[in-house]
């Protein structure tokens, strides 16, 4: 009866082990579903955030490339290549020899070239030493001329003075004869009648005679004065036109000595222009690297005769670089110059690189490709466009030290527009 009665004791017992065992395990599972469930709803709450905070306070794309500017090296001078300093891929400096053309015949240019300039300068200091020469010739012929002319107009007078003197002798002369042949007249009937002498009558006959040569003596003296006034006047005449010449001609004189000076110059500079010209085409001998960057795309071999303007290689530039990033329409309209931005470059790994927005583009990619759509031909698809957006490095010398960014590669900007 006792053992019976422990097992009916039992197996009561065992079903309420059970349902306390059951009501242990039921808080457990209820506290790890909240838990789970709380643990989903902060997930569930920091995506929300940060997809806010994406969506309100910064745009990305991964529609953006490092670009920079490739410099296609071009020969400036014709001629045969005797060395190459470089080949593909090969990093080079600003300044460094990458191609050398022959140079003796543009070394042979440069030497006619200042010959050409020697004798050009060697007329224009003749030239400029006529100038005062002739402005003191000039100047001398135009006061010897007016000094002429001051002489002749003396002259003139001169004669004119003469002229008056002889006509007084003449009057003069003429009044003696006049009286010498009254007193012939009054002796005539008194040497008849015996009144005075003959020796008196003939003495004023012989002054009579003596008197009428003394008048055409007077006059053949106003003849010679006339004549010399006559003369005196044409010189004065050929004196003014002399002078009047001189001063009319020796300003031109002087300016077409200055003119010839002046051409002179301009032959000297003409030719100092052709001595530049030489001498540059000789440095052009001596191709040079425009920028510090990478060789690529190499055409040129010693050896190979060079035209004007051949493409040599292309310089890809590791320092001046910038990235063009592709942004939807959706995506600019918070966006400005300024803005700072956070670059991740996929080729270093996901590296991070500093910029700034510097300009947005003036028109959509698709209307500045070769082809654009034509929206008016009446199959219009809404399609959202992509403007491209110019991003400038703020700090590429301290964080691209070791020259990893290469034009082309893939970055993603994250736009900081709040």
């Amino acid at each position: 009866m006792t053992e019976q009665a422990e097992q009916q004791r039992e197996q009561t017992a065992q079903p309420g082990n059970n349902q306390s065992n059951t009501d242990n395990e039921a808080p457990e599972k209820a506290s790890g579903r909240k838990f789970i469930i709380i643990a989903v709803v902060l997930v569930l709450i920091v995506a929300a955030g940060f997809f806010y905070w994406r969506s309100t306070f910064s745009e990305d794309t991964d529609d953006a490339q490092v670009d920079g500017n490739l410099y296609q090296v071009s020969s400036r001078v014709a001629g045969q290549v005797i060395k190459v300093y470089v080949d593909d891929n090969q990093t080079v400096q600003a300044g460094q020899l990458l191609v050398e053309v022959d140079p003796k015949d543009y070394q042979v240019a440069l030497e006619q070239a200042e010959a050409n300039l020697a004798s050009a300068e060697a007329q224009y200091i003749q030239a400029t030493v006529n100038v005062p020469i002739t402005r003191i010739t000039t100047g001398t012929t135009v006061t010897n001329s007016r000094s002429d002319v001051r002489g002749s107009s003396a002259s003139v007078a001169q004669a004119q003075k003469q002229i008056e003197v002889a006509q007084a002798r003449v009057d003069q002369a003429k009044a003696n004869a006049e009286k010498a042949r009254l007193d012939v007249e009054r002796y005539t009937p008194l040497v008849q009648k015996d009144v005075i002498s003959k020796q008196q009558f003939d003495g004023a006959v012989a002054t009579a005679a003596a008197t009428r040569a003394s008048v055409l003596e007077a006059e053949a003296q106003v003849l010679s004065s006339q004549e010399a006034l006559r003369l005196s006047q044409q010189r004065l005449a050929q004196s003014n036109a002399q002078a009047q010449q001189a001063a009319q001609n020796g300003p031109s004189q002087v300016k077409a000595e200055q003119a010839a000076a002046n051409a002179a110059n301009a032959n000297v500079k003409q030719a100092q222009a052709k001595v530049d010209q030489a001498k540059l085409n000789l440095s052009y001998t001596q191709i040079k690297a425009p920028v510090a960057g990478i060789v690529n795309k190499k055409n040129v071999q010693v050896g190979g005769n060079l035209s004007i303007g051949q493409d040599l290689l292309t310089i890809i530039p590791l320092t001046d670089l910038w990235v063009t990033a592709n942004f939807k329409e959706t995506q600019i309209q918070k966006m400005h110059p300024g803005q700072e931005v956070v670059l991740k470059v996929d080729a270093l790994g996901g590296r991070k690189f500093h910029g700034k927005v510097t300009q947005i583009g003036g028109a959509t990619g698709s209307k500045l490709s070769l082809f654009p759509p034509e929206n008016a031909t009446g199959n219009y698809v809404k399609v959202v466009q992509r403007i491209p957006v110019r991003i400038d490095f703020t700090d590429l010398k301290d964080e691209n030290k070791d020259f990893a960014l290469r034009p082309g590669y893939s970055v993603t900007p994250d736009v900081g527009v709040k």
